[in-house]
């Protein structure tokens, strides 16, 4: 029951209508009987530092997507080495001493390659924000190369330098065993794949940060032809429990519920 004591996240983005955030973290305040409620908060660039600022004063917080991760990054008073390492937030909260955020896509990321087998060899990330740099910080960590594709050829060159500086070894798309979409195509039926099967000959696991159901039709596609590929639901379950236990230190996230709701979700 919502009471004078009810804590309010949201997930602060555009768009936000499709997003199981506020259904799987909902009900994983329920199992662990966490007095909050989580609701879906579609607003510009402009609105999101008072957003964070209000949300995080009145004893809440919440998650950041798509398109402004970077500009959460430099809203919340207190960032995560994550955070300032990739200039992309998405899981904030507060403290006394103001406004804190945190990265955990990188943690989402690893979880959901784990799951289809990727190895550690030359990772394809399509796209150059903010869960774009996430998956470079996983590459980082697992030893991986990266290879870039982004419809601006500036942008392109922009996050391959980023990426040298961070001293991850840039390698050329053609070369890429693991490719992983990090844009938000594949949430519209009239969207292209994000990347043609054709320009990435050496690919068998591929990885889809954005959840549908049924998945992606680019999922579905390379599943057919025999490639190990996954859509975005492990990864959302893996980073909203660790935005869970950030929010909630010392309570275990109830993951297995969280996950029956995205799969029940995504029939």
């Amino acid at each position: 029951m919502i009471d004078g004591h009810t804590r309010l996240f949201a997930i602060l983005g555009s768009p936000v209508g499709h997003s199981l955030s506020p259904a799987m973290q909902t009900a994983a305040f329920t199992a662990t009987g966490i007095n909050a409620v989580y609701l879906p908060l579609p607003c510009d660039a402009s609105d999101i530092a008072t957003l964070i600022t209000t949300l995080t004063a009145a004893g809440g917080g919440g998650n950041v997507t798509v398109p402004h991760k970077g500009v959460a990054a430099k809203s919340v008073d207190q960032p995560s080495e994550t955070v300032t390492l990739l200039g992309a937030c998405n899981t904030f909260w507060g403290d006394e001493q103001g406004s804190m955020g945190d990265n955990t896509d990188v943690a989402g990321v690893r979880q959901a390659l784990q799951q289809i087998g990727a190895p550690a060899s030359i990772w394809l990330v399509v796209g150059t924000g903010g869960s774009a740099r996430a998956v470079v910080e996983a590459a980082k960590s697992a030893g991986a190369s990266v290879a870039v594709k982004s419809r601006s050829v500036v942008k392109a060159a922009r996050f391959r330098e980023w990426i040298s500086g961070r001293g991850v070894t840039v390698a050329d798309l053609s070369d890429a065993e693991v490719a992983i979409n990090a844009t938000p195509l594949g949430l519209l039926d009239s969207d292209p794949a994000p990347v043609e099967r054709s320009e990435v000959p050496a690919m068998r696991y591929a990885l889809d940060l954005v959840y549908r159901p049924r998945r992606t039709p680019w999922i579905r596609t390379l599943q057919q032809d025999g490639i190990s590929a996954e859509d975005g639901r492990t990864m959302l379950v893996a980073q909203g429990a660790a935005a869970f236990e950030l929010w909630f230190p010392g309570v275990d996230a109830p993951r297995e519920v969280m996950r029956a709701v995205v799969e029940q979700a995504l029939r």
